[in-house]
């Protein structure tokens, strides 16, 4: 067999489902192949959204998403989607055609050293220079990829290479293990705990990847610890739970951020500081931290590790937790800091004036969704609205990506959701600044039959710069741009459009759109006056 086959087989050993990814002449080998392989594959209107839909598979399911893309600009069109997959700790496996071996060593048409561009926003990654090694570089990319940190692999295929005759098998799937930590370091950290007047739990992305929630759960009831959690580990704790001190991470101070001020003890778990920078919530760095994650801290003076429990987090956790005795604490301080943060988004439940406000938009989008809906923010002004106010049951439940935070996620993410999670409602939440980056993927999810909602808050312009320019200059500068109708837009791709045209309209058409089974798109006016109206409120916080 030629070795692209062999390559379709050893993706077929590693559980792929989905290949997301635009083909090219380089790699009609890999492509052909596929045509009667089990692996689906997904044609994508660009090779950044085929990353962003891999990213996406990856972090619903812990499995590496796998991503796929020709020579050239095909592969630098990928990149941005790989980079923002291995910053988001998302796991996936990029693999790229290439030119022939014979014309790499010379200036060649759509030639360069992609193995060299990759590597920066990779774990690892590999041109396959012979067809025997097929088998040992695929085991490897997956390996690496889901190895704790989770993240991005790459292989470079080169067409003369895809081409060549092979006689070999792939290799077998060895699951990883992550040890425990021994019995004195769990004692240790539970007794920091113990002896800590306001502790308190940062739980962060890792809680998710490690199936760590419910041991975490089981924690802060057992020891009374109130929970704040990153952008990107919402749902740890239900927001409901009145352990919950809801989401941190905007810039400035804020009611969660005055939480963080009153802890003697921060136990940070699962958190990568990609999320949110310790500067931002320890500034001198004289708060301690218990480090509770599967690998050991990154060195930064505002984060000052006291312990560090590594390994297995769910069993790590359930150690603790066990080594632990009941106490009661009081959480009066807690309940303050909630209460202020759940009036804020309780208040613009019946605000009526129009365009609406962000706040209001949320407000209804959180009440019509079922607990196990899915969300995906976009990158813009709207990101910081939902992560602040957006309160989630369960992890995974609202994705925002807050490491490279690339625009132009969230449609090809909630495609690639809809297709983990066929039963369950897919929103896609965008700014008309985002939307437009990947717009084309609303023909993809015509196409695969998969209802989702784009959920558009619409502002003519780049909201998130103007509210920095705003904050930095009291003006702003070239961040104004026109739209289409989105209306006849959507309609062309096979969207059913909606519009609000008053502000008491848009619950009723969120319940309409999510109730249709068939994919919308809603063109909602946003008010982002809110936001400078948000900076000033947070400058006057007083803790």
């Amino acid at each position: 067999m030629k070795a692209a086959e062999l390559l379709i087989r050893c993706l077929e050993q590693e559980g792929v489902e989905y290949i997301f990814g635009v083909p090219g002449e380089e790699n009609i080998d890999v492509m052909d192949a596929l045509h009667d392989s089990t692996i689906q594959f997904v044609l994508t209107r660009h090779e950044t959204s085929a990353a962003f839909m891999a990213g996406a598979y990856g972090r619903l399911t812990g499995k590496p998403g796998v991503c796929l893309a020709t020579l050239g600009p095909g592969a630098t069109n990928l990149l941005t989607g790989v980079a923002n997959a291995n910053m988001d700790l998302c796991p996936i496996v990029a693999i790229t055609g290439q030119a022939g071996i014979d014309r790499q060593h010379k200036v060649s048409h759509q030639y360069y050293d992609m193995v060299s561009v990759y590597e920066k926003v990779t774990k690892w990654n590999t041109q396959i220079k012979t067809p025997d090694i097929v088998p040992e570089v695929v085991r490897k990319a997956f390996h690496v990829a889901t190895k704790e940190k989770t993240g991005a692999t790459h292989i470079e295929l080169p067409e003369d290479v895809a081409g060549m005759e092979v006689d070999t098998s792939p290799l077998n799937v060895v699951p990883h293990n992550l040890t425990e930590a021994d019995e004195p370091v769990i004692n240790e950290a539970a007794d920091m705990i113990e002896q800590a007047k306001h502790p308190l739990i940062l739980a962060g992305n890792g809680v998710t990847r490690g199936k760590a929630a419910e041991a975490l759960r089981s924690l802060v009831m057992k020891a009374n610890l109130p929970v704040v959690h990153t952008f990107m580990g919402k749902g740890a704790v239900p927001w409901t739970d009145e352990h919950s001190l809801l989401t941190a991470g905007i810039g400035g101070d804020d009611y969660i951020t005055c939480g963080l001020g009153e802890a003697d003890l921060i136990i940070a778990v699962g958190f990568d500081m990609a999320e949110y920078s310790p500067k931002s919530w320890n500034p001198e760095g004289k708060t301690p931290v218990l480090h509770i994650d599967t690998r050991e801290a990154e060195i930064d003076a505002c984060y000052p590790v006291r312990l560090q429990v590594v390994g297995n987090m769910q069993e790590n956790i359930t150690n603790i937790k066990a080594a632990l005795s009941e106490k009661a604490r009081d959480l009066t301080w807690v309940s303050h800091v909630r209460s202020k943060a759940i009036s804020e988004l309780e208040s613009f439940q019946n605000d009526e004036e129009f365009p609406v406000k962000p706040q209001k938009i949320i407000a209804d989008l959180r009440s019509v969704l079922a607990k196990d809906s899915i969300v995906i923010s976009d990158v813009g002004a709207h990101k910081m609205w939902m992560a602040r106010m957006y309160h989630s049951y369960q992890p995974n439940t609202c994705l925002i990506s807050n490491g490279l935070a690339s625009m132009g996620v969230a449609v090809p993410s909630a495609i690639a959701a809809k297709l983990v999670y066929p039963e369950r409602q897919v929103v896609a939440v965008c700014g008309d600044g985002s939307f437009q980056m990947t717009s084309a993927e609303l023909e993809t999810a015509k196409r695969l039959n998969v209802p989702i909602v784009v959920l558009l808050w619409r502002d003519e312009g780049y909201g998130l710069i103007e509210w920095h320019q705003m904050k930095a200059f009291n003006r702003s500068s070239h961040i104004k741009f026109g739209n289409p109708d989105f209306g006849q837009l959507a309609a062309s791709y096979g969207f059913e459009p909606m519009k609000v045209e008053k502000t008491d309209e848009l619950q009723a058409i969120l319940k309409k759109a999510l109730s249709l089974n068939k994919s919308v798109l809603i063109d909602c006016p946003v008010d982002y006056r809110e936001n400078m109206k948000l900076t000033e409120k947070l400058g006057n916080i007083i803790c």
